[in-house]
């Protein structure tokens, strides 16, 4: 992998930097629970096809008392496209190169009353430059209280940057976070932006807001949830629910795909998906 330029070292820094504080904010609700869990690491390299190095990552996953499953990736990669895959990515046609940085997190909660959430930012590179990333909730049993906060929060993030982002953004995420097989959504939805492009330091910035307004919000929501009482009732509907996420994850997602046709580590990959799912 070529060595990076100023870009693309900050929007690496500044991925990991988040991922560290996400991790300590995760673990520090574990503490406040009574559980000892903390995140393992796991490094892991990628090669081109080859044998070239093309970068790698760093696989983050907890099992605790209040999340049953965490991921929480980062990684940075770069190579050459498939011919095929090249004709999918904005700039990657006439030239196949490509570097790509970013935060993945996914969260499955033991509790059925607090949400599974998503969140994701991204910076790519090809001959073209961009940002793209997002955050979304995914109550198996929502409450309206939480949905209003973090769309709220996200909201704020976009108002500071750009009155448009959040309708567009929001309105994005509604399309994208949907099971057309089924006819609903996957969750309550969040921002999903994607192609933010020319504008470095600006859109730099928003990202970086996005990220800030995620690390603000769900823990909130997790706190204010957590000890809530349950029945089986309730664990029938998180199961039922997390078999949507995985048809999503597994039929829909980008990030999947893009993984998977860049030669990613499965592992993280697929740490998207629940420890249980349950089908009718």
């Amino acid at each position: 992998m070529n060595p990076l330029d100023d870009q693309q070292q900050a929007a690496r820094d500044w991925f990991e930097s988040l991922r560290t504080r996400i991790c300590d904010e995760f673990e520090s609700i574990e503490r406040e629970a009574g559980s000892d869990a903390r995140f393992e690491f796991i490094p892991w390299d990628r090669t081109e096809e080859d044998g070239t190095p093309g970068g790698g990552g760093v696989r983050g996953q907890m099992g605790g008392a209040v999340f049953e499953k965490v991921g929480v990736n980062v990684s940075t990669v770069g190579g050459r496209f498939s011919p095929e895959f090249a004709k999918q990515i904005p700039g990657a046609e006439e030239d196949p190169h490509f570097f790509a940085t970013g935060i993945s997190l996914v969260a499955h909660m033991a509790n059925p009353h607090v949400p599974a959430v998503h969140m994701n930012t991204r910076f790519l590179t090809t001959t073209k430059r961009w940002f793209g990333g997002g955050a979304d909730l995914n109550p198996a049993i929502p409450y309206q209280e939480d949905t209003d906060a973090f769309h709220a929060r996200m909201r704020a993030a976009c108002a500071a940057h750009d009155p448009t982002f959040y309708p567009r953004f929001s309105k994005w995420a509604e399309e994208y976070f949907w099971l057309p097989h089924r006819a609903r959504s996957r969750g309550v939805g969040g921002i999903f932006y994607d192609r933010l492009e020319g504008h470095f330091d600006e859109h730099f910035a928003f990202t970086r807001d996005v990220g800030e307004a995620f690390l603000d919000i769900f823990p909130q929501i997790v706190r204010k949830r957590r000890a809530m009482d349950y029945n089986d009732a309730d664990m029938e509907e998180l199961l039922e629910f997390r078999g949507r996420y995985v048809e999503f994850n597994l039929l829909y997602d980008r990030g999947t795909l893009f993984g998977l046709k860049t030669g990613g580590n499965i592992d993280a990959i697929l740490m998207s998906l629940p420890p249980l799912a349950k089908w009718r």
